[in-house]
């Protein structure tokens, strides 16, 4: 059993060209030669083996000794003073003995490891949504991309603390908590249920649920950042707050990308939306800001979704399966040409029957909504909230792959990858077409949307707006369009009506 042992792990390492007779060297010393080596010699004298020879610092005519045994000198290792040869294992054993010879190893195969410690185990995986963006084949494969390190800050109803926001080696990747709603409930915990949806979606790992429900970047850090009330309510002007706080905080966490899965209750300009201004501030300093399209169908799109800027989401029925052939648009996606004449939305993904982390089974979305309960730790749920997500898991992955992306580069990159053959396609309803996170990230395009496009008139003092050719990274930057240059006063922000932010990008119809 000892002799296969042997032979089983030289085998890759064993060149048989027949039988040479052993000399032994003089001024022999005891051999230096790697144990395996000495048994196998000792058991099978005549196997051909490949080994590594390294030589002391004056050694000379060692590999002229290689030949006296029987041996061939292969390969020239200068590097550590050493070479390559062929030759029986005990005349490698013999070589081993002579004083200008440090050590005789056997050239063992080198195997690429048949598991990775940033693997992510798909074994188990349910959520079809996943195969339909593409999202699991680049996982597991080097360089790992699964949103490792990048900040991903979820504006919505709050976030539970779960096992899918910590990492296999216990690290809590929910890395801030901060709070902007009224009502009595002081803490950042989600009561309603919607913004720990939300973030499983985007960067849950899946551990509770053994891997079944894993999220699109289940390694990128989650920033929580409640603006709603625990019965789901919010104000517009608690979303600007929170928009306020990741500006002030973006580097301190790495904030790349902001998901917004909510809607204005009005319809109204870009250029005079406080929202749109806001997420425009956030843009044009360096964060990716991806809206849900909202679930009015073919109707009006809401601030935030409207910003031309900004990557709006639309939703699609997987029906439940890996392909997108049989996918189609959901009738509830919002579609349509905005006030001020852009077309949503930018790209549609999954937004149907998704299942992600629950908060309770007894309040909130899950009181209200029982039948959707998908055991005691998730929840079914519908609509572009459940789309947008997915969208910033995508960003979260392109950012770590390439992190000096500008938000315009990124939008491009993903439309440009977009899937448009499916069936069902149609610009009209679909915009770019499907995400598919392989395909952007196997892009290397850096082009940039949105040239042309003129910002928010509510990002200027004066009487007149700024004028700009177009807007990219180069011309727009912190020095040019900031917080400091908003005409807080010129433009009345404490008359606008802060109409109610609601979570009609969700859908409970059938």
């Amino acid at each position: 059993m000892k002799t296969n042992r042997i032979v089983q792990f030289l085998l890759v390492s064993v060149l048989v060209i027949g039988a040479f007779g052993t000399v032994t060297p003089q001024a022999a010393k005891q051999a230096q030669a790697h144990p395996l080596l000495l048994d196998l010699a000792s058991e099978n004298p005549g196997q051909m083996v490949q080994v590594i020879v390294q030589k002391t610092s004056d050694a000379q005519g060692v590999e002229a000794l290689v030949t006296e045994l029987g041996g061939n000198v292969t390969q020239d290792l200068s590097i550590i003073n050493a070479f390559a040869a062929v030759m029986e294992a005990q005349a490698a054993v013999n070589l081993s003995r002579a004083h200008t010879v440090r050590w005789v190893s056997p050239d063992a195969a080198m195997l690429q490891p048949s598991y990775c410690s940033q693997c992510i185990t798909t074994n188990n995986l349910a959520n079809t949504y996943i195969h339909a963006i593409n999202a699991d084949k680049v996982w597991n494969r080097s360089p790992y991309i699964q949103g490792n390190g990048v900040g991903i800050a979820v504006i919505d109803s709050g976030i539970n603390p779960s096992g899918d926001l910590y990492t296999v080696m216990g690290v809590n990747r929910q890395v801030a908590n901060v709070r902007f709603n009224t009502d009595y409930n002081q803490n950042t915990s989600d009561g309603y249920g919607h913004g720990t949806h939300v973030a499983s979606i985007a960067g849950g790992d899946g551990s509770d649920s053994n891997g079944l429900y894993i999220g699109v970047a289940p390694m990128a850090n989650i920033i929580n950042v409640k603006v709603s009330n625990d019965d789901g309510s919010a104000m517009m002007v608690n979303v600007i707050q929170g928009l306020q706080w990741v500006l002030e905080n973006k580097d301190a966490y790495n904030i790349r990308v902001v998901n917004l899965s909510l809607n204005s209750t009005v319809a109204e300009s870009y250029h005079t939306s406080p929202l749109d201004a806001a997420i425009e501030i956030l843009w044009f300093n360096q964060i990716v800001v991806v809206a849900s399209a909202g679930n009015y169908g073919n109707g009006a799109i809401y601030p935030p979704a409207n910003d031309p800027f900004v990557i709006t989401v639309g939703a699609t029925d997987d029906k439940g399966t890996d392909t997108i052939a049989d996918d189609s648009v959901a009738s509830f996606s919002a579609y349509s040409t905005t006030i001020d004449g852009f077309m949503k939305p930018d790209l549609v993904a999954p937004g149907k029957n998704i299942i992600a982390r629950l908060v309770n089974t007894n309040m909130g979305m899950a009181g209200e909504h029982p039948e959707n309960l998908v055991g005691n730790q998730y929840f079914r749920m519908s609509g572009t909230s459940t789309s947008a997500p997915m969208v910033s898991g995508a960003v979260a992955m392109l950012l770590q792959d390439e992190p000096n992306l500008t938000p315009d580069q990124v939008k491009y990159r993903l439309m440009a990858t977009a899937n448009n053959v499916w069936p069902d396609y149609d610009i009209t309803t679909a915009g770019a077409g499907y995400l598919d996170v392989l395909s952007a990230l196997q892009t290397n395009t850096t082009e940039s949307a949105n040239t042309g496009i003129a910002p928010s008139q509510l990002l200027y003092t004066g009487s007149e707006p700024i004028t700009w050719d177009s807007v990219g990274w180069n011309s727009v930057g912190w020095n040019s369009v900031g917080w400091n240059s908003v005409g807080w006063n010129s433009v009345g922000w404490n008359s606008v009506g802060w109409n109610s932010v609601g979570w009609n990008s969700d859908y409970w119809g059938q």
